[in-house]
């Protein structure tokens, strides 16, 4: 089931809020707390249902896993917690990569290894790596749960398909809160303004661009060499389908869970403002970055052990990021750009400060140029890997780079070559570099438009000066919000009142009028 179907908000949500505040009101929050693990078993099956006992005995099974962790201790511990976590790793890489394994050593032996037809379960990586957190957790400093709120914690239905990556001393205490789960009208309020703004994001934005994306990705793949600006043009609109996409999804999903009274952690904060590629990922998919930091750099030694162990880790940590993401190639080449893209950014910040670049009387003037050209550098390299993060395959990547070095050339479409010639009659030889008689075939087949240009500039514009769902919202105190996130005051603060009444209708009413076509989240494929 989909946030942006019509029966999750017509049928599965109105059902659900219903039920839980009844239940909350009139059993206490353990009932409540029942009906909301079987409402979101339910959600999960309605996808598929033959994937449910997975998901309930992944839950048994770390539960039990957790309980015999707190009753160990020392070398009986840690053998615990590694057989748990083997076979946590050992399913999660059945289900994900056994095909792309068997496609490699295939390869590598000349020998035919297949495993078969395996679909991927939805959010296999989230709960996984999010009970994993908790199995470490647990090792590390004991903590014992009841089992309904352990399988909520799991399972709650806003975060189940795509996150965001819950840590259990940010849930479990609110899930036990005595007042949880209680119909209340500030809580519903601001919850369904968060809601409507990430379905907005969703339906009216990264669906609408969605369009552009495509043809170029697909043409590349079978061979097609882009020329600059169609590109470029691809390449923008998916950065920004899957930043108005993604964005749209953590928005849903913390909107849904205030209405419950639940707050769920920051996930998205302007991560395309960034200044740098560390400050992109203190920004971007924020609850993952959190995961790579405290469960994989920080155990293969972080910063401790000079600054090349360091930037090994960076590497091996994001290597193995982009691995998550995707078995192929082109998810491990970018996690290992970005891998890169991090050590190169920590050496740039060691040798400054051993070079005192910065520290003089105009430390200000370069800080404030320093940041521009970040941000510029920043925004180019994330584009430039998102190539890797959407192409099929490496070929069809190296094309799309290509094309947008300008390797490939640089072609107008038909209609602005028309326009062009329209406004200087005299040079119009000189925009094509061919003769007058044959501008008619000349980029008639580009793939960019006006459109596309347009929509392009409207959503850059949203992305770079608008406020974002975490800085109007900041009076409702809704999100746990990162100890970096540095509040921001702005006109268009939330408040209960008819102004952003109407302004969430209008949200709301423009996304149903625009579910002409139900698509997925993008990264339900993770």
């Amino acid at each position: 089931m989909l946030f942006n179907s019509y029966a999750f908000l017509l049928l599965f949500l109105p059902v659900t809020l219903a039920a839980c505040f009844w239940l909350a009101r009139r059993r206490g929050p353990h009932a409540a707390t029942l009906w909301l693990v079987f409402a979101s078993l339910f959600f999960y099956g309605w996808w598929d249902a033959r994937y449910v006992p997975l998901l309930v005995a992944s839950v048994a099974f770390n539960y039990g896993a957790g309980r015999a962790l707190v009753r160990s201790a020392g070398r009986r511990a840690r053998i615990v917690l590694g057989l748990a976590i083997a076979v946590d790793l050992g399913v999660l890489g059945y289900f994900k990569y056994a095909g792309f394994l068997g496609a490699g050593v295939s390869s590598l032996t000349g020998t035919s290894l297949d495993f078969g037809h395996i679909v991927l379960p939805l959010g296999i990586s989230f709960f996984t790596f999010t009970q994993i957190a908790y199995l470490v957790d647990v090792y590390r400093e004991p903590a014992r749960y009841d089992a309904a709120r352990y399988a909520l914690f799991v399972t709650y239905y806003p975060h189940l398909i795509a996150g965001p990556i819950l840590h259990h001393r940010e849930m479990m205490p609110q899930f036990g809160n005595p007042t949880a789960f209680r119909c209340d009208s500030a809580n519903l309020a601001a919850g369904l303004t968060i809601f409507a703004i990430g379905l907005f994001k969703k339906v009216m934005l990264a669906d609408s661009i969605a369009a552009y994306v495509a043809p170029v990705f697909d043409n590349a793949a079978g061979g097609y060499a882009p020329t600059l600006l169609e590109a470029w043009g691809a390449v923008l609109a998916y950065g920004l389908q899957l930043y108005f996409d993604f964005s749209g999804y953590s928005d849903m999903a913390i909107g849904l869970s205030k209405m419950l009274g639940v707050k769920l952690p920051l996930n998205f904060d302007s991560p395309y403002k960034a200044a740098s590629i560390i400050e992109f990922w203190r920004r971007w998919h924020m609850t993952l970055s959190r995961f790579l930091r405290d469960y994989l750099y920080i155990p293969l030694g972080g910063s401790r052990h000079g600054p090349l162990r360091r930037y090994f880790n960076l590497f091996v940590t994001m290597l193995l990021g982009g691995l998550w993401h995707g078995a192929g190639w082109t998810f491990v080449a970018w996690g290992a750009a970005h891998g890169f893209f991090l050590a190169v950014n920590h050496a740039w910040r060691a040798l400054k400060t051993r070079a005192g670049i910065g520290t003089a009387v105009d430390a200000r003037r370069f800080r404030t140029g320093e940041r521009l050209l970040g941000a510029a550098l920043t925004f180019i390299v994330v584009f430039a890997a998102w190539v890797l993060f959407r192409a099929q395959d490496l070929p069809s990547a190296i094309l799309i780079l290509k094309g947008m070095a300008g390797l490939q050339g640089v072609v107008l479409p038909a209609p602005w070559l028309y326009q062009l010639a329209a406004w200087f009659p005299g040079l119009r030889i000189y925009l094509v570099g061919i003769p007058p008689g044959l501008i008619e075939s000349a980029g008639a087949g580009v793939l960019i438009s006006k459109g596309q240009v347009a929509w392009i500039a409207a959503l850059l514009a949203v992305v770079w000066f608008a406020p974002n769902t975490r800085q109007v919202m900041e009076r409702a105190e809704a999100i746990i919000a990162d100890r970096r996130s540095v509040p921001t005051r702005t006109a268009l603060q939330w408040a209960p009142h008819p102004g952003w009444v109407l302004a969430t209708t209008c949200m709301l009413v423009a996304s149903l009028l625009g579910l002409s076509r139900v698509t997925e989240f993008l990264y339900f494929q993770f």
